[in-house]
């Protein structure tokens, strides 16, 4: 039998996995067997269904739709001849509505599409060992940002290395109503969209979503609080500029 906690000791002197939740989730779900497997696809059957129809509702909410309605009678100008009459269709009435049926918002971001990153340019393979056989640890070699009070792995244990040289801080961030450019801190990383192990390193490439402090621009909320965080898209290649340019979704 054993004496002690052996896995609980590993894991905290050294971590977790990246996708630990995830593999546990899907472990777990696939022990589910019988009535209680049953129950739990139908609960996340409903679960997607409810996501699904709250991301359609936000797509239709700035949708476009045609007219159908007869064109009334009377001569119109050339320049509206090959113009299809539109009209907006909104479906979220007002902010209150809003705010009790969204469970999943979508911004509209400045770039919708980024070119992918592959993993062998994300990282570099560090080979360790006496002999250099050993291929575990990775340095990323792109953007990143690691938080204030972060403390390194000792180096035997540290599988991926941040150089302390791509590490920032601040952004420089444009606000696209005023026209201004200001220089803020970073917050966190929200959003990789290479996929969740980048966003969980900390990984600024193009098209990141980041949080900054915007505590400087006096922000206030309808209610009058003030705005401490807000979210900004990276939108040039930080590890060749040497800087970070984002642009502030509002």
């Amino acid at each position: 039998m054993p004496q002690g906690d052996h896995i609980e000791l590993h894991q905290k002197r050294h971590g977790k996995r990246l996708d630990h939740e995830e593999r546990k989730r899907k472990r777990e779900a696939r022990e589910l067997i019988g009535a209680k497997g049953k129950r739990f696809a139908k609960k996340r059957y409903a679960e997607k269904a409810q996501m699904k129809k709250t991301l359609k509702m936000h797509d239709e909410s700035n949708k476009r739709q045609k007219v159908d309605d007869d064109v009334q009678e009377g001569a119109l100008p050339p320049y509206l001849l090959d113009r299809d009459q539109t009209q907006r269709a909104k479906v979220l009435s007002n902010t209150i509505k809003q705010k009790r049926k969204e469970k999943a918002g979508k911004w509209d971001v400045p770039l919708p599409k980024v070119r992918p990153v592959a993993e062998e340019e994300m990282f570099k393979v560090l080979r360790t060992g006496k002999r250099k056989t050993k291929q575990w640890k990775r340095m990323v070699t792109k953007a990143t940002f690691v938080g204030a009070g972060f403390t390194r792995k000792p180096p035997k244990y540290e599988r991926f290395i941040r150089p302390t040289g791509l590490r920032f801080t601040k952004a420089h961030v444009t606000h696209p109503e005023l026209k201004c450019t200001f220089n803020l801190d970073i917050i966190s990383v929200k959003k990789n969209p290479n996929g969740p192990m980048y966003t969980s390193l900390g990984v600024m490439t193009r098209g990141t979503i980041i949080e900054v402090n915007v505590s400087e621009l006096g922000l206030v909320t309808p209610a009058g609080k003030v705005v401490w965080g807000k979210y900004a898209q990276v939108t040039n290649n930080p590890e060749n500029d040497g800087c970070i340019n984002a642009v502030l979704l509002v």
